[in-house]
């Protein structure tokens, strides 16, 4: 007769421990970190990055719900993230943006709508804090330029952008693209619609963001055209470059930069994250220097507003320094 003996399971080799991530030079002193407005999957999402990566030394410890009843990506969504923020990452919720400013040391404007941003600065200015606007940066160039005014004259720092600038493959083109001299470059992104905002204020400034991170400033003029399923504004840059933004109004699209070149072409691949972004935004809280000119962002929304004058026009060309 066989005997089968019974063998004590082997457990499986445990995996040997990450080192920690070492702290970088700039991160001198832990950070507390507020939010304004719980309405957007950014709020958990960067959270959890500054939670996971506490080498980074900022925390969120506190936000503010804010919500937007006309809007219902807002109103939708505020309660759910504020929850979230709590249960998960055990941040407090407070009523007022007053409250919120006398836990933190910085402050991320997170709320989806862009018409209360200019409000929602103002005594984050007056307080002191520096301060990460998410996109859309405000839904209109007045208060854009308001947010600038009073930073300089506060002397609070502050940014805007897209997640588009930090991905590693676009800010890579700013440099050498490996195309020759550029001559040309597209930012291509899906186009959700807002009728609260600009055609290219709510989703198309992905795009937009990811053209201006490889083109820079310099745009003179814009004019804006359909073309089936996409919708396309042409900037003429002044040293002669063509910046264009490339809408996708239907369908499942990641966003595309490509660049031409006088020696040829090259087009990112990979869609975009977070990581960058919110990596950058933790460098800027504790070094207090925006790593986007206030200036740059003021004439993406220049360009924006330029392309919705121009569809109204029926595609004229619209010369940015009419709008200034």
């Amino acid at each position: 007769m066989l005997c089968l003996l019974a063998l004590p399971a082997i457990a499986p080799a445990a995996e040997a421990p990450k080192p920690a991530a070492e702290t970088p030079p700039w991160a001198a002193t832990d950070l507390r970190a507020g939010i304004i407005g719980t309405d957007t999957s950014h709020v958990p999402a960067f959270t959890g990055l500054f939670a996971r990566h506490p080498e980074w030394r900022v925390k969120v410890v506190a936000a503010f719900k804010g919500g937007s009843p006309d809007i219902p990506s807002s109103a939708d969504r505020v309660e759910k993230y504020a929850k979230q923020l709590q249960d998960q990452y055990g941040v407090e919720i407070v009523p007022t943006i007053e409250a919120l400013l006398s836990k933190v040391d910085v402050v991320l404007i997170e709320s989806v709508d862009g018409r209360p941003h200019l409000e929602q600065a103002r005594p984050v200015f007056a307080a002191g804090k520096p301060c990460f606007i998410d996109k859309p940066f405000t839904a209109g160039l007045a208060d854009a330029r308001e947010i600038v005014r009073l930073s300089k004259e506060t002397g609070t720092p502050f940014f805007s952008c897209s997640c588009a600038r930090f991905q590693p493959e676009v800010f890579a083109l700013r440099g050498d693209a490996g195309v020759g001299k550029v001559t040309k470059v597209q930012g291509s992104s899906p186009m959700n619609l807002e009728p609260h905002h600009g055609d290219l204020f709510w989703y198309g400034i992905h795009g937009v963001e990811a053209l201006y991170t490889v083109m820079g400033p310099g745009c003179v003029s814009v004019s804006r055209k359909t073309e089936g399923d996409f919708d396309i504004t042409t900037g003429q840059w002044k040293d002669g470059r063509v910046g264009v933004f490339r809408g996708v109004k239907k369908g499942d699209y990641k966003p595309v930069v490509t660049v031409w070149g006088d020696k040829g072409t090259v087009q990112t691949e990979k869609g975009f994250s977070y990581d960058g972004l919110v990596r950058t935004m933790a460098e800027f809280f504790h070094t207090r220097k925006p790593p986007v000119d206030p200036q740059e962002t003021l004439e993406i929304i220049e360009f924006m507003t330029a392309a919705q004058v121009s569809k109204d026009r029926g595609g004229a060309e619209v010369r940015l320094d009419e709008l200034r």
